[in-house]
């Protein structure tokens, strides 16, 4: 019974005080609510609110990618449950991050004092249930609290349903929504993230936030946000960020070296380009036929990346952005592997995103060009619309 409690109460500090609150700032309180969810919160022994507030934003900035601290897909998933914490370097909180609250005293002095609020309630606990209570009340509900928190690092971004593109692999668990009140609404969660409610359909049982709403109603707290429609529907505007993260995947899936390597020795056994662009400068009505003729790898199409992103992502209308974004990171990336170049001149990109219907004259201009870097990767521009006329898509 004990050891329920104190789980429920403790669990309410963190994901509507440390999480909702301190993190995304989702709702209003007053001063002294805010203390007091911040030392609920730090009772569960895990850090103080500007410290978990400060990693949380740190994460959400950087989720699923080679800067966050606790991303299952890059560190696996033992580091990413709570092997971060025990590193030096991971486990450094940027207060630059929670500049918002650092302007409050007493949330600096309980940052000060980390360990003091669950120490206090240990000793509580054992003064008023002796040995028991502390093993079973205290100890085992904190550690049921760290794996249930830990569990939204790792396995809410492992298991579970993807029903937003958010760039990362943040999922929906019904399972862990119920031991953690809520917090395993963890896509919808990262889609929108100032959401109060992170159960956005009835369905979805969240009950931090039924409680909040209850409290509401006495003035306790106040302004609680809800996702709009066109979230909820999944149809609002995707950010930049998120459809280059997205993309970046997306491409990623491919492989590049293998896709370079192929046209590397097929180009070996092409006719001398300096004869293609002879052709063209003499307007030879056989230049179209010269180029198809040449028989080179094909490269991923707009069609097949569409395929591959059907396969990979939730259902958005922006998925033609992603596909194009991909496509065009798969060509630069292509052209870094056969130039060992990391500068891509404008023209060059501008060739490449021209190809298709318009692949000769595209190439023509680029011959014609007085840069000897925009002439040198007209080359491989070459070779992509000839797969592309091979293709017959693009």
């Amino acid at each position: 019974m004990l050891c329920g409690v104190l789980y429920a109460i403790r669990m309410f500090g963190i994901t509507a005080g440390y999480h909702r609150y301190f993190s995304h700032r989702s709702f209003k309180t007053s001063r002294v609510f805010q203390f007091l969810l911040a030392v609920v919160g730090q009772a569960s022994a895990q850090q103080d609110a500007l410290w978990w507030a400060a990693k949380h934003r740190e994460h959400h900035r950087y989720a699923d990618t080679p800067q966050d601290v606790h991303s299952p897909l890059q560190n696996g998933f033992w580091f990413a449950h709570f092997g971060w914490i025990f590193s030096a370097t991971k486990r450094q909180a940027d207060y630059r991050l929670i500049k918002d609250f650092t302007k409050y005293p007493e949330l600096v002095w309980l940052n000060r004092y980390k360990h003091l609020p669950p120490v206090l309630l240990g000793v509580v606990v054992w003064l008023v249930a002796g040995w028991s209570g502390l093993v079973v009340g205290f100890f085992m509900s904190t550690v049921l609290l760290f794996h249930s928190t830990f569990a939204i690092n790792s396995l809410a971004h492992l298991i579970g349903k993807q029903s937003y593109v958010t760039g990362d692999d943040s999922r929906n668990n019904w399972f862990l929504a119920l031991i953690t009140f809520g917090e395993g609404w963890h896509n919808n969660h990262h889609y929108f993230q100032s959401s109060t409610r992170q159960g956005f359909h009835w369905w979805q049982i969240d009950f931090t936030y039924y409680v909040l709403k209850l409290i509401s109603f006495f003035g306790i707290v106040w302004e609680l946000r809800a996702p709009p429609e066109a979230v909820v529907q999944g149809v609002r505007r995707l950010p930049q960020n998120v459809i280059e993260r997205v993309a970046q995947r997306l491409a990623a899936s491919f492989e590049i070296e293998s896709i370079s390597e192929q046209i590397r020795q097929a180009w070996a056994h092409t006719p001398r380009f300096e004869d293609f662009a002879q052709c063209i400068r003499q307007s030879r009505p056989d230049t179209y036929a010269f180029l198809t003729d040449i028989h080179l790898p094909q490269l991923p199409t707009i069609t097949s990346l569409k395929h591959q992103a059907q396969e990979m992502f939730a259902q958005t209308q922006h998925l033609d952005l992603i596909v194009i974004r991909a496509h065009q990171m798969i060509v630069e990336a292509i052209l870094r592997h056969l130039f060992h170049d990391s500068r891509l001149p404008g023209n060059a990109i501008y060739v490449l995103g021209k190809m298709g219907e318009q692949a000769v004259p595209a190439l023509i201009n680029a011959l014609n060009s007085e840069h000897v870097e925009v002439r040198r990767y007209a080359e491989i521009a070459w070779i992509y619309a000839n797969a592309q006329v091979k293709g017959a898509e693009f």
